[in-house]
């Protein structure tokens, strides 16, 4: 079962609060499935929102963010864990290694960077975790299309349509990428749990 979700989202708020809203229920459900959130380690935008939602809610975060930012005065230093790395590129590698999935809140060049590359990866099979859209109000709707369209007109194969979980409720969301494990009847009755 994955243990650590990385989350990709915008250094802004976005100018519907909804976006926000939907970044604190992402970060309370987290916490309360005992999920570790890996993100940029800011303090801002709905970066800021979803790791102060898991910490508020007893969770465990993992922040990744380049000294250059940190000279910025943008590190969250709340965090369970911070790490200050060199560049943007080892940022996103350490933020890969860490994490056993990947989703998208709304965002803006950084994000749409970032979820591309790890979509790359995964096609390139340096990885096979989950990757994930919250698509909050209809915000990838565009995108989605567009990869509809890249897949149509022969530059992105068919099969790796899959490779993005999509989904507008932060708990299906969740379920489709990190399932609760269930209990068999015949596990509890056979006295091994």
């Amino acid at each position: 079962m994955a243990k650590r979700l990385c989350v990709f989202c915008g250094s802004q708020k976005g100018a519907n609060p909804i976006y926000a809203e939907e970044a604190r229920q992402l970060g309370r459900a987290m916490a309360g499935r005992g999920i570790e959130l890996v993100f940029g380690g800011g303090h801002i935008g709905l970066m800021g929102v979803v790791a102060d939602a898991v910490l508020e809610a007893g969770g465990q975060v993992i922040g990744v963010i380049p000294q250059g930012l940190v000279e910025r005065e943008l590190a969250h230093r709340g965090l369970t864990t911070l790490h200050i790395v060199k560049s943007m590129h080892e940022r996103k590698a350490l933020m890969a290694d860490l994490s056993d999935a990947f989703v998208a809140l709304a965002g803006g060049y950084g994000t749409a960077d970032e979820l591309f590359e790890i979509l790359t990866w995964k096609q390139l099979k340096l990885h096979a975790k989950p990757i994930g859209l919250l698509n909050t109000s209809g915000f990838f709707d565009p995108l989605l299309m567009w990869i509809g369209a890249a897949i149509g007109e022969g530059f992105v194969k068919e099969k790796y349509r899959g490779d993005l979980v999509v989904e507008n409720d932060v708990r299906q969301l969740l379920e489709r990428m990190m399932p609760t494990p269930t209990v068999s009847r015949s596990a509890y009755a056979g006295g091994r749990l």
